[in-house]
């Protein structure tokens, strides 16, 4: 079997494995590293160059330098400039989202960006009394769109630079495509200004805060152990309460003192109050069984419960994200509140709430899970491969007074890329180091910041593009690109790599479609006299900018069911967009760039 042969099956292996989604995209990438070299298609050494490229080790250090930004608050700071400019017209409020999230996706990682400007927009739209449907696919859509103003706004663009040296082709510059972004970032605003408001739909959701969002007030209430309760003198480990009925125990007061979790195992007592999760049916038979009083509802309001009243509580959403573990699974199975120390309320699944028997019932991507719980817990839940915390701007105290020193470091690292003769790869290294020692970040969370799963996933999959270089298959599928166009010309030959790009993203990530097809891209226009960075340059503009799904990049599954959304709202808006695109793309890049 020729070397060619072999790579292409582990290239079909890798497309039916990410396809099927059988695994976590990292973890099928690890296993076509290992197939790789065990099949010899590559050596050890080159098997593992992944974790070492420059292009991981940049993505890493983004990673971290967009914490810095982030738990400093200086993202927050931007939610004055929306609330200043954004005015009623839901076209005006989508232009001053765009033209404030955008340019910061140039520089900051979007995932940090939606994170921290999804609880923003929601109070935005509560303040103007709009849904936030109408403002969560564009805020998506503005940071990925924003992200290709510069070299280190995506993952995908730092990976095609490090495949354009390794091609002897050269690094990209930090601004080297950023006349093609920025011209490409303005028409899909303007498009989700003044088009995509009569396409997006208008689902109310009640954005009173999280615990009204989710409907909490009718499941949570308070119980009160009598001296003839049976629990008296037991712990709520053995009288499994919460086993044998659907409840949850949130909080144990005793004498108006409040006990943070854990606290399965306090005996309790008389007169102890249980803030207690669960539907009515639950609550009248644990009443009837157990001897406790319900408390009233005005007692209830006037404690205004929102996830926790001592300072060590707190409530947040987590998203279930594609990919994850936790898909398919429910939370029974995988024993949630003893894995990540936190309670579930509440579940959205685009419009359907779920509060009754959600311990039966199977985790689905895109799934939004109310949690309450320590605040150390809700923190650690940013490190879970599973689970993606939407950021709350009470989870943790901001260091505010080092907002404008994170700023700083951030743009200090883009001028020193981009007026020196340092690499990115440097300036950004530079950047971590910086946000240590003034304290932006503390050395615990440096780690915490890494998406290892991304990390993972550019390392491993690496060295796919060295087999199809090795093997000659790169050259090979080149070649049968160009005599399946014929006779197309520069402009449409460009055009179906952008389409076939696209599609490939559709299916793959993003990062998978740039290292497969980006070597075979600068081949085809090597082997006709095109410029090969015109070529590259339209490779990863079609991977990066994926609107038609939900699952096509983590910023729409994030605004996926915060925004009530369905399936379908991301291709009818973003279906429009991709034509859009893949019309002025490549003919933009052919006059910034040259044939």
């Amino acid at each position: 079997m020729s070397d060619i042969t072999l790579t292409l099956g582990v290239v079909a292996l890798a497309l039916v494995l990410f396809i099927a989604e059988k695994f976590p995209a990292d973890i099928t990438a690890l296993g076509i590293m290992v197939a790789l070299i065990l099949l010899k298609q590559v050596t050890p050494q080159e098997g593992i160059a992944g974790f070492s490229n420059p292009a991981t080790i940049t993505v890493m250090a983004m990673f971290i330098l967009s914490a810095g930004v982030a738990r400093t608050g200086g993202l927050q700071k931007a939610s004055t400039w929306l609330l200043k400019w954004g005015g009623k017209n839901p076209s005006q409020q989508i232009m001053a989202l765009g033209i404030i999230v955008g340019p910061m996706s140039g520089i900051i990682n979007n995932t940090a960006v939606v994170s921290v400007f999804l609880p923003i927009v929601e109070d935005f739209c509560q303040q103007h009394r709009i849904s936030p449907s109408k403002l969560l696919i564009p805020l998506s859509f503005a940071t990925i769109l924003g992200g290709m103003i510069t070299v280190i706004g995506t993952s995908t663009s730092v990976l095609a630079s490090g495949l354009s040296a390794d091609l002897g082709l050269g690094e990209f510059t930090l601004f080297q495509f950023t006349a093609l972004g920025l011209i490409t970032f303005v028409v899909g605003l303007l498009y989700l200004a003044f088009i995509a408001p009569r396409l997006l739909p208008n689902r109310k959701l009640d954005d009173q805060g999280l615990s009204q969002k989710y409907g909490m007030k009718d499941y949570v209430s308070e119980l009160v152990i009598t001296p003839r309760s049976s629990l008296v003198g037991k712990t709520l480990q053995t009288s499994q309460i919460q086993r044998r009925f659907d409840v949850d125990v949130l909080e144990l007061i005793r004498n108006n003192i409040q006990f943070p979790q854990p606290f399965a195992d306090r005996t309790l007592e008389s007169g102890d109050i249980l803030l207690v999760r669960g539907g009515k049916q639950d609550l009248l038979k644990i009443r009837e069984s157990e001897g406790l009083e319900i408390l009233p509802d005005v007692q209830f309001g006037q404690k205004s419960w929102q996830g926790g009243v001592g300072e060590e509580e707190g409530i947040a959403e987590a998203l279930i994200i594609s990919n994850s573990n936790l898909i398919g699974s429910t939370l029974k199975d995988i024993r949630f509140r003893q894995r990540y120390n936190v309670t579930v309320l509440a579940i959205r699944r685009g419009q359907e709430l779920l509060r009754d028997r959600m311990g039966k019932v199977p985790l689905r991507f895109g799934d939004l899970l109310l949690v309450q719980g320590p605040k150390q817990s809700l923190v650690g839940i940013q490190t879970s491969r599973d689970l993606l915390l939407l950021e709350q701007r009470d989870l943790e105290t901001l260091r505010t007074n080092k907002a404008n020193i994170a700023m700083t470091i951030g743009l200090a690292v883009v001028l020193v890329a981009a007026v020196t003769d340092y690499p990115i790869l440097v300036s950004a290294l530079a950047g971590v180091v910086a946000m240590l020692l003034t304290g932006c970040l503390k050395p615990g969370e440096l780690y915490q910041a890494i998406r290892w799963d991304v990390i993972f996933l550019l390392a491993c999959l690496i060295p796919l593009g060295t087999a199809m270089e090795n093997s000659g298959a790169t050259e090979w599928l080149a070649n049968q690109l160009i005599n399946v166009s014929g006779d197309l010309s520069a402009y449409w030959l460009l055009t179906l790599l952008y389409v076939l790009t696209m599609m490939l993203t559709a299916v793959l990530s993003n990062n998978a479609s740039v290292i497969l097809l980006l070597p075979i891209g600068a081949q085809v226009a090597q082997s006709i006299g095109i410029n090969p960075l015109t070529a590259m340059f339209i490779i990863t503009f079609a991977a990066s900018n994926s609107f038609m799904t939900p699952i096509g990049y983590q910023t729409n599954t994030m605004v996926y069911s915060a925004g009530g959304y369905r399936f379908l709202d991301f291709l009818k808006v973003g279906g429009p967009l991709s034509v859009i695109m893949t019309i002025i793309t490549p003919p933009l890049a052919i006059w910034l760039y040259g044939l």
